[in-house]
């Protein structure tokens, strides 16, 4: 085992991850950047980052290569009727967001915080390292030890690092589950589409055809599933009934190929900072790995870097602090929208024939 110390850990490099060590990094401090896997890999996602996102990148002047600008959005209900809901700037953000494949985007992200000095090592985080319940590191995979003044948990929906420094409460968590494929077939616009594929019993959940580039669409199917992780199956099994409704409401071509290199691929999403505690002692979690996501539709990547951002900050503003600061950002930021979608997110997906008479309005 080779010993490293640093002032802060950072565990996981999706944007979360990547945008915390790139500020920290920026602001002096000496980072330590792990993730499991070599980058660029394979993420599940929409590809589709948010105004908001593409501000932050601007706030932190970053420049994502091949991104193709989009605007407007169309909303799809059950029938084939269609909505179209205007790109409007606000007064924070443009009016407009990029679609950028997550492999591209998240590269491009470590890239640029292990450019502004932070150290990264690839590894899966496996034995804490503390004592006298003080999380002060971890054994990694690659026969390293990794201890830090402060970690930074960046490690997904399903985070070791919340479940290490017992950040989580299991029973309360809300849960969504994802799958997305690709296909050879170009669309211009994002589409949202709303489903009904049993009669009168509203998918628990939606699903999109989102522009890729390249000719390219990445379609897929996102369902919540409270605390019933078992359910997340759903998705998966649903996914080519889902397609064929697509093709049948006039959103995809049923004669266009899948991509020959695309496979479906999932990922799990904890939703609305429910049941976690995103910050305690010298422990922070970001993105996913605090339920930083919109428990309505399922985004996160513009929080994600927010909160990554927020945390940095709050950590270069003194160690002490740093707890308070961030829970206080995320209380002012999150907090208000998040509990109140969160609620209604219970009771939409308890309520199957209730949302399908919605959506066909």
């Amino acid at each position: 085992m080779t010993d490293k110390r640093f002032d802060v850990l950072v565990v996981g490099s999706g944007p979360a991850g990547s945008i915390a060590a790139l500020v920290l990094a920026r602001g002096g401090a000496r980072v330590a950047l792990v993730d499991k896997a070599a980058f660029p890999r394979d993420k599940a996602c929409g590809d589709l980052i948010g105004p908001r996102g593409v501000q932050l990148l601007r706030d932190l002047r970053l420049t994502v290569p091949d991104a193709t600008r989009l605007g407007d959005m169309l909303v799809v209900g059950p029938t084939g009727n269609r909505v179209r809901l205007p790109a409007v700037p606000g007064r924070t953000y443009p009016g407009y967001g990029i679609a950028v494949q997550r492999s591209r985007f998240d590269a491009t992200l470590q890239c640029a915080a292990i450019a502004a000095g932070a150290e990264f090592f690839c590894g899966r985080a496996d034995e804490p390292i503390g004592e006298n319940g003080r999380l002060d590191g971890f054994s990694l995979s690659s026969a390293t030890r990794v201890r830090a003044d402060v970690i930074v948990g960046a490690d997904g929906a399903t985070s070791r690092v919340a479940e290490v420094a017992r950040l989580v409460d299991p029973g309360r968590l809300l849960w969504g589950f994802a799958v997305r494929t690709y296909r050879d077939e170009p669309v211009e616009i994002p589409h949202i589409i709303l489903w009904t594929p049993d009669p009168g019993a509203a998918f628990p959940g939606y699903g999109w055809v989102f522009p890729a580039g390249e000719g390219r669409v990445n379609v897929g199917l996102g369902v919540g599933v409270l605390a019933d992780r078992t359910a997340g199956r759903r998705a998966a099994r649903d996914l080519d009934a889902f397609l064929e409704h697509a093709s049948r409401v006039g959103v995809l071509d049923d004669r266009a190929p899948a991509e020959r290199s695309a496979r479906p691929l999932g990922a799990w999403l904890k939703m609305g900072l429910v049941g976690t505690t995103p910050a305690r002692g010298r422990v922070l979690l970001v993105g996913d790995a605090a339920g930083l996501v919109n428990p309505l539709q399922g985004e996160g990547i513009a929080q994600a870097m927010d909160s990554g951002r927020a945390a940095a900050e709050a950590i270069l503003g003194g160690v002490d602090q740093a707890p308070d600061r961030y829970r206080a950002h995320l209380a002012r930021t999150y907090a208000p929208y998040l509990s109140t979608t969160a609620s209604v997110q219970r009771s939409m997906l308890h309520r199957p024939r209730l949302v399908a008479a919605v959506t066909r309005g």
